[in-house]
């Protein structure tokens, strides 16, 4: 390997997608640290497309190509979610580092097989649950381990989906049939989720009702009524294991009101963490507290020096954050960046949930 850790992108369209607008940038901070050599699409004239545009050095015809490239150290999986299996799997085969998007695999099942075949063969594969890199939530992680709230007594967490409600787009649509693995549960409430358990310790017993105020959706590009069997109502209430109080409720489309609610009260303060939209992982988070004879909520932010340097949409700075985590682990045989074994306890996490509802219902 160089002394640049050199990557290869399957799925990167440089006009649109989210690898665009928030893993180059990424990858663009760390530019002393990895290098993107080339691109696989969908066919190999989408990836002769991107190539040209961003100036990589090789267009391969297909997933395969790239992965079996010697040219290639990490892998970068940034397609649809029923996709993920086939193509982590692959590169898996070909003794590449793998980063996957989240979720990783289509359900519990496909998450663990992956997680196996990455121990056997003993390379870096880290999944992208990026609001666990998040400055704000590493600042708040350490002002819970230095006391400012006294113990935890609750935890609430209300939040906004954005998509899931009662119109879509074509390009969308994926995301309202539950067959695919992109629901409101596991994209933005785990992405959140995955953060507070970092903050606050694991989950105990959990009990969870979903509803759905929309059985089908409309799909504004095409004008068709299309069927939705993804909920857009997602309640859930128990305990943590140290003991404290927790309740959530997510729900489909925007608030007018605030789209990310998270508050942590203790024997001696409160926070309140708030964003934009209920995905931890791409918004920006703000934190404000009090505590003791503190009557009113404050700034409790991190310090402006651990922003400087890095990309100023909330996105692109944690993925940053997970990249030079990675590049760590690719160098130094560690396992610092978020693993495909903590995706699969993620993954059991929400089939938690789902089971529950399904039970209850």
């Amino acid at each position: 390997m160089t002394d640049l850790i050199r990557v290869g992108f399957i799925g990167l369209n440089p006009d649109s997608h989210w690898a665009a607008t928030a893993h180059l940038p990424a990858l663009n901070a760390l530019s002393d640290t990895f290098r993107i050599v080339g691109v696989a699409n969908s066919s190999p004239e989408s990836s002769q497309r991107t190539a040209e545009a961003l100036n990589l050095p090789q267009a391969f015809d297909n997933a395969q190509a790239l992965v079996d490239s010697p040219e290639i150290d990490l892998v970068v999986v940034t397609v649809k979610v029923p996709h993920h299996l086939a193509l982590v799997t692959a590169a898996l085969e070909a003794g590449k580092h793998v980063y996957c998007e989240w979720p990783l695999g289509n359900g519990l099942n496909e998450a663990r097989q992956l997680a196996a075949l990455a121990r056997e063969k003993g390379v870096v594969a880290a999944v992208g649950t990026q609001a666990r890199m998040a400055v704000e939530i590493a600042h708040l992680k350490q002002l819970i381990a230095d006391g400012y709230v006294g113990e935890v007594l609750s935890t609430t967490l209300v939040g906004s989906g954005g998509n899931w409600t009662g119109e879509t787009t074509d390009d969308l649509y994926y995301l309202f049939d539950k067959r695919n693995g992109a629901t409101m549960q596991s994209i933005p409430l785990a992405h959140t989720l995955a953060a507070m358990q970092d903050v606050l310790g694991e989950f105990g017993p959990l009990t969870a009702r979903f509803a759905s105020h929309y059985d089908s959706v409309k799909v504004t590009d095409t004008g068709e009524t299309r069927p939705k069997t993804t909920p857009d109502q997602i309640m859930a209430s128990g305990t943590l294991t140290r003991g404290a109080a927790f309740s959530l409720h997510y729900r489909g489309g925007v608030s007018r009101g605030t789209n990310l609610l998270w508050e942590i009260n203790g024997t001696e303060g409160d926070i309140q963490v708030t964003g934009d939209l209920g995905h931890a992982q791409i918004v920006q988070l703000t934190v404000r507290g009090a505590r003791g004879d503190e009557t009113e909520l404050s700034s409790l932010m991190p310090p402006e020096s651990a922003y400087e340097g890095w990309p100023e949409f909330a996105a692109a700075r944690n993925i940053g954050h997970l990249y030079a985590r990675l590049a760590d682990d690719i160098r130094n045989g560690t396992r610092t960046a978020p693993t495909f074994d903590d995706a699969v306890h993620l993954h059991e996490l929400i089939d938690t949930l789902e089971r529950s509802a399904e039970q209850g219902s």
